[in-house]
């Protein structure tokens, strides 16, 4: 079982705090046996008080650093000072002096200064909250930060902005370790989006239609049921009975993206899914996910995830029988 620690620091954000055991206690594999033991610790074992005014005991200490997999770092309001040079606590240092060599360390909207303080992110790119970006960028300049993303995965280190980006975050965690059927259900169960691209714009104005004005929800729902046929932009319009111009930028209030990005996305979210779950040959994925050919799958997961169709299906089914055959 996949070992996750959560450490809980004076000021800890209790939302932030809590989505780990939710997110991971929902990641069932067959029979509804659980893949992860999530733990919650402090750097001394001892209560730390909440952003909430409330006090929370916990389970165990710095130990369980030091036995994890996964370290994760939830948001803190009380070390301010961190963003004006000082050092951390020496007990918090020490505590994270025992993660061993390779454990995976992910951060949740502002727990990415506690990893930037101790030198954790020098050289590497890495994600806060958009509204903390210029006293971040400030305080580390050897952190290559990017506050335009949802999260960043740089191997061994995770970081994501605020919230919901968090949940994002730890979702493809999941997904990364277990396929999209697992994490799929896992969202499925936070009744949450199973899937937000990590370079998705972290900061997006979508303004609520009001009540008499038409929304694009239904035209999404139909372009969904269609996938696999070609849909052109002038048929959404149609659609949804707007102008095409009118349509495009209603689209892009509602979802932050173009009509033609977010069908791409969807496609391969499709296609994803097929080739960690099924043997269907590459042309047929390519056909039932809507990319009509073979080259054209592989061109846009090049492109989105930098890798080939058989590549991703060799992480997810590395004993498939249709590896054989390329």
């Amino acid at each position: 079982m996949h070992r996750v620690a959560v450490l809980a620091l004076e000021g800890v954000a209790p939302f932030e705090l809590g989505m780990p055991s939710r997110v991971f206690g929902n990641a069932r594999g067959e029979g509804g046996s659980f893949l992860y033991e999530v733990t919650v610790c402090t750097p001394d074992g001892l209560p730390v008080a909440t952003d909430a005014g409330f006090t929370i005991g916990v389970s165990a200490g710095p130990e369980a650093l030091a036995a994890a997999d996964t370290v994760i770092i939830p948001p803190t309001g009380s070390l301010p000072g961190l963003l004006r040079g000082e050092p951390l606590p020496q007990a918090l240092a020490d505590a994270l002096a025992r993660i061993r060599p390779g454990t995976r360390i992910v951060s949740i909207c502002t727990g990415s200064e506690v990893l930037a303080a101790a030198g954790l992110l020098d050289g590497r790119p890495a994600t806060t909250h958009w509204v903390h970006a210029p006293e971040f960028r400030r305080a580390f300049p050897r952190v290559a930060l990017d506050e335009d993303v949802l999260f960043v995965d740089d191997g061994d280190i995770l970081t994501s902005a605020g919230v919901a980006a968090g949940i994002d975050l730890l979702l493809y965690l999941v997904r990364a370790d277990h396929g999209s059927a697992v994490a799929n259900l896992a969202a499925r169960l936070c009744v949450v989006p199973p899937w937000r691209d990590g370079g998705q714009a972290q900061y997006i104005v979508r303004p609520v239609p009001e009540p008499t004005v038409a929304t694009t929800t239904a035209t999404r729902a139909w372009a969904l049921e269609r996938l696999t046929e070609p849909i052109a932009l002038a048929e959404l319009a149609a659609h949804a009975r707007m102008s095409l111009r009118t349509f495009t930028r209603r689209f892009r209030d509602e979802v932050g993206m173009t009509p033609v990005q977010w069908l791409t996305s969807q496609r391969l979210e499709v296609a994803r899914q097929l080739l960690e779950s099924s043997d269907l040959p590459v042309d047929l994925v390519a056909h039932r996910s809507g990319f009509g050919s073979a080259n054209s799958l592989r061109q846009h997961m090049r492109s989105a995830l930098g890798i080939s169709p058989i590549a991703y299906r060799r992480i997810y089914q590395p004993n498939s029988s249709v590896l054989a055959h390329h």
